[in-house]
C-alpha cells in the first residue's frame, strides 16, 4: 500500500506510538516521529528510509521545539494529514501523598503538551482545509480507578479538550478523535512510564488493592497494541470518524456502565437539578 498522507506522531519510541510508527511505515505512510532522544527513536523503529520516516528529538514541555518540530515536517514532507498526541504517562497514590511538582509535571505532559501540539499544527491544516487530529486519552478519564485521581484528570481534559476542539474546527474539514482505551500491553505499567507512590498512610484499602491488582497485570493486559494502530489508521481513513472511541472490551464495560449509572442519578436528581432556574 502507497499513500500520501503523512503522519506527526509524539511519544513514539515506545507502547502505542512506536507500533503505530512501524505499522504506518509498513503500510507505506510518511511519519514524523518524535520522542526525547531521536537516536534511540530511530533504532527502536529500525528503519533508515529519509524519504517517509523523520525521526525529531523534540521537548514537548517546550513550544519553540514542537514548533521547530513541526516545521521540520513540512520541510521533509510538505504537509502534516494527521497528527497523534500520544505522549504521556500514568501515575497512581493517593492526593495527600503525590507530591506537588508530580501533579504539574504530569499535567505539562498529558495536558498541556498535547494542546501546544495542537496549537503549532492548526495553522498548517487549517491552510490545507483538512486534517485528523486523534488525541490518546483513556478510560480513566471517564471510568477512574482508586488511587488514580491525579491521572483520571489529566485523561479527563483530554477528552473535554477534545470534543470542544471538535466542534472549534469542523468548519475547516479538520476531524477530532480522543482514543479511550482500558488495558493494553504497551509497558504503561513499567517503572518507565508509571510514576507511583506507594501510600504510607493507614487506611486507603481501596487505593493499595487496586494498585496491586495493576501492577500484577502487567504484561497481561488484554489489548493489543498491533489491533489498536489498525484502528488508527481505519479511523484515518473514514470521513466521520467519531468523537469518541473506547478500545478494549474492558473499556465498553466501564463507560457503559457508567453512563446507565449517570443517567439514573441524573433523573432522579432532575427536580433540584432545575430547581436551580428562575421561575
Amino acid at each position: 500500500m502507497k499513500t500520501s498522507k503523512v503522519w506527526y506522531v509524539t511519544g513514539a519510541s515506545r507502547g502505542l506510538g512506536l507500533t503505530l510508527v512501524k505499522t504506518l511505515l509498513d503500510n507505506g505512510y510518511r511519519v514524523a516521529a518524535t520522542s526525547r532522544d531521536a537516536r534511540t527513536l530511530r533504532e527502536a523503529v529500525g528503519l533508515i528510509d529519509k524519504d517517509r520516516f523523520l525521526p525529531l528529538a523534540v521537548d514537548l514541555n517546550n513550544p519553540d521545539c514542537i514548533d521547530e518540530s513541526v516545521q521540520q515536517t513540512l520541510a521533509a514532507f510538505g504537509r502534516i494529514d494527521v497528527v497523534v498526541n500520544n505522549a504521556g504517562y500514568g501515575m497512581a497514590g493517593t492526593v495527600e501523598e503525590i507530591a506537588e511538582q508530580d501533579i504539574t509535571n504530569i499535567f505539562k505532559v498529558n495536558v498541556l503538551a498535547t494542546i501546544e501540539v495542537v496549537k503549532r499544527i492548526l495553522p498548517v491544516m487549517r491552510s490545507q482545509k483538512s486534517g485528523y487530529i486523534i488525541n490518546i486519552g483513556s478510560v480513566a478519564g471517564f471510568v477512574g480507578a482508586p488511587g488514580w485521581a491525579v491521572y483520571s484528570a489529566t485523561k479527563a481534559a483530554v477528552a473535554a479538550f477534545s470534543e470542544v476542539l471538535a466542534l472549534d474546527v469542523k468548519e475547516f474539514n479538520i476531524n477530532v478523535t480522543v482514543v479511550e482505551p482500558s488495558g493494553f500491553r504497551t509497558g504503561f505499567l513499567t517503572k518507565d512510564s508509571l510514576a507511583l507512590t506507594e501510600s504510607k498512610i493507614e487506611g486507603y484499602e481501596a487505593v493499595k488493592n487496586t494498585q496491586e491488582r495493576y501492577l500484577a497485570a502487567d504484561g497481561k493486559q488484554p489489548g493489543s497494541p498491533e489491533k489498536a494502530s489498525e484502528i488508527l489508521i481505519e479511523l484515518a481513513e473514514s470521513e466521520q470518524p467519531p468523537v469518541h472511541l473506547y478500545l478494549g472490551q474492558d473499556a465498553y464495560n466501564r463507560a457503559s456502565e457508567k453512563l446507565k449509572t449517570m443517567t439514573a442519578e441524573l433523573e432522579q436528581w432532575k427536580a433540584t437539578t432545575i430547581s436551580a432556574d428562575f421561575e
